[in-house]
């Protein structure tokens, strides 16, 4: 049967009625969709690492890893593989269970795609999920990644495709929908998202989740970022995103796309404790851990895990612990219950057994052969019965 939450045809006027709504109409209506497909007390944990910093040839105006910009932010190489490792083990430590790498290239080289998928088989095997975005991709790229182990990949559309024109000149939007198509026919699932303040209009951020909204297959990852103002970009000084606009647009996603994880993504360290108690009852169910996303300050874990306390919000691998833990009390009891019972079985079995030797012992005197032989066979399946049981519980 048809989920009629589930559909790929918004139009602007629908999505821009619900926009409008009453606040607290619009997040009753997000916040009944994210109970519906979601646990509302429980977030996924990401971490994103850069594993290539600066010297992209792109002119995104937001963006510190420009060269066209003059930032702080100085051109590195590659990072070596045991780095990203020892961050990956640190990431899970902490509580993430999706491990993101990010790379400031246009797009993927060959020569940097063999790197990659090291990468990705090494955090691979650690027990996380795997992402990166590495710019713009091939459809023979994305298939190759897939097959080492890709989970996500990410790509963001930004904003709506009338104003991307304004933030980006190095690409076009159906560059980034190129991609993103290729991503969803190697298999790999899609992150996709945007980043509010870009000095776009409240139509921009409708548009720009119709868009999401209206792929055949709905972004199972959607970061909402709210723009981290970098000074040397020519967006150092856009005005901030109003915090009740930002919800709404957190409400919108959720609404357009109910069963996808929309996460709070940069900027996040702007934000106080009430906005992002609104954003999680809006329908956001996933957040970035770590001090720093790529270039830019992120909350702290600490002021993360302190959050989610007062909250009572379980992160993702909390709440499986927790599954693990009774489900393991339950195998326990299980298995108690049938060693009470074979013991209580052996005592039987041991009398029963007594009763036959007594019964051969019988026959002989009596020289019933056909009986005797029956009973002899019966008793000796007792015996491997008995030993099959006491190897097998070790008791």
């Amino acid at each position: 049967m048809k989920d009629l939450n589930i559909k790929n045809d918004w139009t602007v006027l629908e999505l821009q009625n619900l926009y409008d709504l009453p606040f607290n109409d619009l997040l009753w209506k997000s916040h009944e969709l994210h109970r519906k497909y979601h646990n509302p007390n429980e977030i996924q944990i990401s971490t994103l690492m850069s594993i290539k910093t600066g010297g992209c040839p792109e002119d995104c105006k937001y963006c510190s890893q420009s060269i066209r910009y003059d930032t702080d932010i100085n051109l590195e190489k590659t990072l070596p593989l045991i780095d990203i490792i020892k961050q990956a083990k640190d990431a899970k430590e902490s509580g993430a269970t999706r491990f993101c790498m990010g790379a400031a290239w246009r797009n993927l080289t060959q020569s940097n795609l063999k790197k990659v998928k090291e990468m990705v088989k090494e955090v691979k095997s650690l027990g996380l999920e795997t992402c990166v975005t590495l710019g713009m991709l091939s459809d023979t790229q994305a298939q190759e990644l897939k097959e080492v182990g890709l989970d996500y990949y990410n790509h963001n559309l930004d904003t709506s495709e009338e104003y991307y024109k304004k933030v980006v000149t190095t690409r076009t939007y159906q560059d980034r929908l190129d991609t993103l198509q290729h991503v969803r026919d190697a298999g790999v699932k899609v992150c996709s998202g945007g980043i509010l303040g870009l000095g776009e209009g409240n139509i921009d951020r409708i548009k720009l989740i119709q868009v999401l909204a209206n792929l055949n297959d709905h972004p199972e990852s959607v970061p909402i970022n709210r723009l981290v103002k970098v000074e040397g970009t020519p967006y150092f000084d856009n005005f901030e995103v109003d915090e009740f606009d930002f919800i709404r647009v957190i409400a919108l996603a959720r609404i357009a796309m109910p069963k996808s994880y929309v996460r709070l993504s940069a900027g996040r360290d702007t934000m106080n404790e009430q906005m992002q108690a609104l954003c999680f009852f809006a329908g956001a169910n996933s957040v970035f851990y770590g001090e720093e996303l790529l270039t830019t300050k992120n909350s702290t874990i600490a002021h993360d895990r302190e959050l989610l306390k007062k909250l009572k919000i379980n992160t993702m691998r909390d709440s499986t612990d927790v599954d693990v833990d009774k489900k393991t009390k339950k195998l326990k009891d299980i298995g108690d219950q049938i060693v009470g019972n074979y013991k209580k079985e052996r005592v039987r079995l041991v009398a029963y057994s007594q009763g036959i030797e007594k019964e051969i012992i019988r026959c002989k005197n009596n020289s019933k052969t056909n009986r005797l032989e029956y009973f002899q066979d019966y008793a000796s399946s007792f015996e491997e019965y008995f030993g099959s049981l006491k190897n097998r519980f070790n008791v």
